[in-house]
């Protein structure tokens, strides 16, 4: 395991996460939020695991930019600012809610607090299953709901969920933590109201190779070469490739490429009965004693 990679990948991602949390965005666009974040990761000699997703509202997940995206982040926007760092392939996974509307403090606060306990009760041999209890038990203290069908992932090189779930309600079965394996532990938070679970919604931003499988069309091909020369089995952006090629024909591309199975579009993740969602993550590494939250700030 390359644990001074992990580490490293993860002290720019808090350093970054805790930009993110402190600066005003109000008025910006999420095309502006994801080339800043993702530039602060390249200007710290890193590179990003994923485009930095900036999800609204009830907007639970998996929401990235579109190429000069005119989406403008108002005063009464729950944004959650979910961003990846990875060195030599290893990855740091973390992630903020921004919120200037006083009246969803608590959903933030809660998710946060979810996450400082989980993080508390971490080492080796400790069951998912049992992190899952703590979670769901504290977002419920609350009067609040924890998205029921989304989990934090175990970690591997060049691959963000790697096969394993950490669960955010209590589950039966699972699995026990490994020592020196690393894992992203995410609570998601909704509202009373909210139906504690996501659907997929229509839009599809979000993409990752899914073969290597030639598609007989030579320009798409180049493409598919491009991607996993830039970016391995990770996930990527149109706004990643509109450099090297013109947006209405990257489209073009893309669409063969996804139709050829060769390329997964990930669809964004809404809250069910459209319910406001809270975020919080980190990465980790359980050991004997306790853990190492790679994202954590010093």
């Amino acid at each position: 395991m390359q644990t001074d990679d992990y580490l490293k990948a993860g002290k720019i991602a808090a350093e970054v996460r805790e930009m993110v949390r402190n600066k005003d965005w109000i008025g910006k666009t999420v095309y502006e939020i994801c080339e800043e974040v993702e530039g602060e990761i390249k200007k710290r000699g890193a590179k990003c695991a994923f485009p930095v997703n900036t999800s609204i509202n009830e907007i639970a997940a998996h929401y990235t930019a579109e190429p000069n995206d005119p989406i403008t982040i108002k005063d009464t926007d729950l944004v959650k600012i979910d961003l990846g760092v990875q060195v030599n392939g290893y990855i740091a996974d973390t992630a903020v809610t921004v919120c200037y509307d006083s009246q969803y403090d608590g959903l933030v606060q809660t998710a946060e607090e979810a996450l400082a306990n989980a993080m508390s009760m971490i080492k080796t041999g400790v069951k998912a299953s049992d992190i899952g209890r703590k979670i769901e038990s504290t977002i419920k203290q609350k009067g609040f709901k924890p998205i029921a069908n989304l989990s934090g992932h175990s970690l591997g090189q060049y691959t963000i969920h790697a096969g394993k779930s950490i669960p955010n309600i209590w589950s039966i079965g699972g699995f026990s933590l490994s020592e020196n394996s690393a894992y992203a532990c995410e609570p998601f938070v909704t509202t009373g109201q909210g139906g504690g679970f996501v659907r997929n919604g229509k839009i599809k931003n979000i993409f990752a190779i899914n073969s290597r499988k030639k598609t007989k069309n030579a320009e798409a091909d180049k493409l598919l070469d491009f991607i996993w020369e830039n970016f391995n089995m990770l996930p990527f952006a149109l706004r990643w490739i509109t450099k090297e090629w013109e947006e209405k024909k990257a489209k073009e591309l893309l669409e063969i490429l996804v139709k050829k199975k060769a390329i997964q579009a990930y669809p964004i993740l809404m809250e069910i009965n459209e319910q406001r969602v809270a975020q919080a993550e980190h990465t980790f590494i359980p050991n004997e004693n306790g853990v190492t939250v790679t994202t954590k700030t010093l």
